[in-house]
């Protein structure tokens, strides 16, 4: 759709322009005076393109497009088991964070935040890495972390919304 092969790797701000050129191509006014079948394949093309967008943006649904286009089971069902390891520090990550939150110290929520975003990002390196050499079971387990440290970050940003701007 966004004119890319299977790739974990992708040139994001390239397919921003992509994805908002077709997007303009396929906008409904642009058909207004078309035929119903005409107008129907062009509102199906910019959907096809609004989730293609959606799944290369995310490195998650890339990772689980990548991974079924390898015929390679995802999903939290599916993907095996996080190591005690990764559950027991992401435990304490997230004692450390309640604790951050109920002190109101945001400076402590930043720090934990840097230190799971950096996280995200060598382990996004490991699913590039992994990608190159052929999806397989053992790189799933890389997808199941991602999933943790977005769990984590989307708690960040809950705490910062309701610190910093106010929201309950």
């Amino acid at each position: 759709m966004l004119g890319i092969g299977p790739s974990f790797d992708v040139d994001l701000p390239s397919l921003e322009k992509t994805h908002r050129e077709l997007s303009r191509a396929l906008h409904p006014d642009k058909f207004m005076g078309a035929g119903a079948g005409e107008r129907r394949m062009a509102l199906s093309k910019a959907v096809e393109v609004n989730e293609a967008w959606r799944t290369v943006r995310d490195p998650i649904r890339r990772a689980e497009a990548l991974f079924q286009l390898a015929g390679v089971p995802v999903g939290e069902r599916a993907e095996p088991k996080p190591t005690p390891a990764l559950l027991m520090d992401m435990m304490e990550q997230r004692e450390a964070l309640a604790e951050a939150k109920a002190a109101r110290d945001m400076t402590r929520v930043s720090a934990l935040a840097t230190e799971i975003e950096k996280r995200v990002g060598a382990t996004e390196r490991a699913l590039s890495e992994g990608f190159q050499k052929g999806a397989d079971t053992t790189l799933v387990q890389k997808l199941g972390e991602l999933r943790f440290y977005r769990r984590f970050l989307d708690e960040v940003s809950a705490i910062e919304d309701e610190i910093v701007h106010g929201a309950a």
